[in-house]
């Protein structure tokens, strides 16, 4: 009975996802963008430095919200075995061949976890929910703007309509791509809204010592390790769907080692450690001594500007066990760098050019 209810629910997704590719062809440059905009390497690599130099509380709750979002995201999909479109239309017993709608790919479809809940979903509205949020906290806190309430409802009503039309974009090119399943992408914005409003809730993280973020990142990494291995011995393969994946898409080159369950997880743990490396490093203690606009100006400038050529870095994909350390150097690395590193040489490039100006 619930086979045959979920074979109708994915069927409709599948109509859905039929629909938008034929009545919206000319937009395929619109949702793929969206796709790639929604990925959380832009939070880690742009949200989370620009943030952090004017508001350090938010670009630390960004990264907490990512990193444990997306982490529940992974454990939810090896959970509920969820179906991907792109594979499961050519599977399912649900349609005769004569029936069978023919569904396009591209280059960001095969994805090689399961599909429920969207992580694009669930990492876009934990990241837009808390971006939202806290502007609307500091403007609540700014004694200029309680004076105007018809300016606040404004501003809340303008920013809310943004968070919607967000996720709204994100959900549509998801099922656009054939990535997902519609009832997936409404699970990921429901759950990813929840995960930010309890980091709203949370205010240990801003005081968190480096013990605190050792021990969280190891046993995130032991639960979901210990997890699958656990399954696995009892003849559950939680990657049953890199299979799926390799036989269903239409290019070879489509399928990434990057989009592998092993992959978010080790990138995510390494951002994590990365931040409690960098909030607890020396040169972060000496650089936030000075906090003009001069300085996180240069601080915002020089991290993305950086970050942005760092990026370009990929680790090399022949070797699985390479590729997942070298992953989880390069996302330590991105936190350490903002948090550390660039404040404390732009501090002491501008202190250098004052004292030359005297």
């Amino acid at each position: 009975m619930l086979d045959a209810l979920m074979d109708v629910v994915q069927g409709l997704g599948v109509s859905s996802t039929h629909y938008l590719q034929t009545n919206y062809k000319d937009a395929q440059g619109l949702f793929l963008w969206v796709s790639w905009a929604a990925d959380l390497r832009n939070t880690f690599f742009i949200f989370f430095p620009l943030w952090f130099h004017l508001r350090p509380s938010v670009g630390i709750k960004l990264i907490w919200v990512a990193v444990i979002g997306d982490w529940l995201n992974l454990v939810f999909k090896w959970i509920l075995f969820g179906e991907r479109p792109y594979w499961w239309v050519h599977e399912a017993s649900y349609y005769a061949d004569s029936t069978r709608p023919h569904i396009e790919q591209y280059p960001m479809t095969c994805e090689t976890g399961p599909g429920s809940p969207s992580g694009h979903a669930m990492g876009a509205a934990g990241v837009y929910y808390t971006l939202v949020t806290s502007i609307l906290l500091i403007l609540s806190s700014n004694k200029t703007h309680k004076k105007s309430s018809n300016i606040n409802w404004y501003v809340k009503a303008g920013l809310w309509s943004l968070f919607w039309g967000v996720q709204v974009c994100v959900c549509l090119s998801r099922v656009f791509i054939a990535a997902h399943f519609p009832h997936q992408v409404i699970a990921g914005v429901v759950t990813g809204m929840i995960v930010a409003e309890a980091f709203n809730r949370t205010r240990w993280i801003y005081s968190a010592s480096m013990r605190t973020y050792c021990y969280t990142t190891l046993f995130l990494t032991s639960f979901a390790v210990g997890f699958y291995l656990l399954l696995r011995a009892v003849g559950v393969d939680l990657l049953w769907t890199l299979e799926k994946a390799q036989k269903w898409c239409v290019r070879p080159e489509w399928v990434h080692l990057d989009t592998t369950p092993f992959a978010s997880l080790l990138r995510n743990m390494g951002t994590l450690f990365g931040l409690g490396l960098g909030l607890h490093s020396p040169l972060y203690t000496e650089a936030k001594k000075s906090s003009s606009v001069s300085v996180r100006a240069g601080c915002v400038v020089s991290s993305l500007l950086l970050l942005h050529l760092f990026d370009f870095f990929r680790p090399p994909t022949h070797t699985a066990a390479l590729f997942y350390l070298l992953s989880f150097c390069k996302s330590a690395t991105v936190p350490l760098v903002t948090v550390s590193l660039i404040p404390y040489c732009v501090n002491r490039a501008l202190s250098v050019h004052d004292k030359k100006g005297m």
